[in-house]
Formats: structure tokens, C-alpha cells, sequence
């Protein structure tokens, strides 16, 4: 096939999914508070069941993990210039996006534990 036809439908799938991911979030978010209004709950309720969902450490561990990804990156990039095999670009991408992972899984539950200590609620 055609390059730049490839191009163009490459980029309108992309779109469309992308769309598509949009529409049913709100959609399915909508039907649940629907879902909480029909059983009779009243808004000062639903706001607060939707407050106390909240983790405070979402934020720490997506960025360990763009952290990670970003090293990866890094290290596949100075790996490619320097005339390295080509096979070490995904490996350090996936390996440090994974170390990512685990890194932010445990500072998240280092923070969980000292908050329990405390007293404070992640609520």
C-alpha cells in the first residue's frame, strides 16, 4: 500500500480511538451517577463518595514511572548513537518503564504506611 494513505488512516484510527475512549468515559461516568441519584442519594453524598475514591499519590507514582520511562528512553537514544545493537533500545525502554513500576508501587506504600502511623486518612 501507499504510504500516505497508511498515513492518513494511521491517523484518523488514532483519532477515532481516541474519541471513542473520551465518549465512554463520560458516558459510563454519567450512567454511575444516574445509577447513585436513583437509589436516592443526595449530591453532598455522591461529591463525597467520589472525594473519598481519591488516592493522594496517583500524581508520585505516574511520575516515578515517566521517570523510568524517560531513562529508558534516554539510554536507548545514547544507545543508538553510539552504534550499539539495535536490540538495546526496546530493552531499556520496557526494563526502566517496569522499574518504574515497582519503584512507584513501593514509595507509594513507604507514604501509605507513615500516613496510617499518623493518623491521616487517605480519605
Amino acid at each position: 500500500m501507499n504510504p500516505e494513505i497508511m498515513e492518513g488512516i494511521t491517523g484518523i484510527l488514532i483519532t477515532t480511538v481516541i474519541g471513542l475512549v473520551i465518549v465512554t468515559f463520560f458516558y459510563f461516568r454519567s450512567k454511575e451517577r444516574q445509577l447513585m441519584i436513583e437509589k436516592g442519594l443526595t449530591p453532598e453524598q455522591i461529591a463525597e463518595l467520589f472525594k473519598s475514591k481519591r488516592n493522594p499519590y496517583t500524581w508520585l507514582k505516574l511520575g516515578v514511572i515517566i521517570i523510568g520511562a524517560g531513562l529508558g528512553i534516554g539510554l536507548g537514544v545514547i544507545a543508538a548513537q553510539a552504534d550499539l545493537n539495535e536490540g538495546l533500545i526496546p530493552l531499556s525502554i520496557i526494563t526502566l518503564t517496569g522499574v518504574g513500576f515497582v519503584a512507584a508501587f513501593f514509595v507509594s506504600r513507604k507514604f501509605e504506611k507513615e500516613d496510617e502511623k499518623s493518623g491521616k486518612s487517605l480519605n
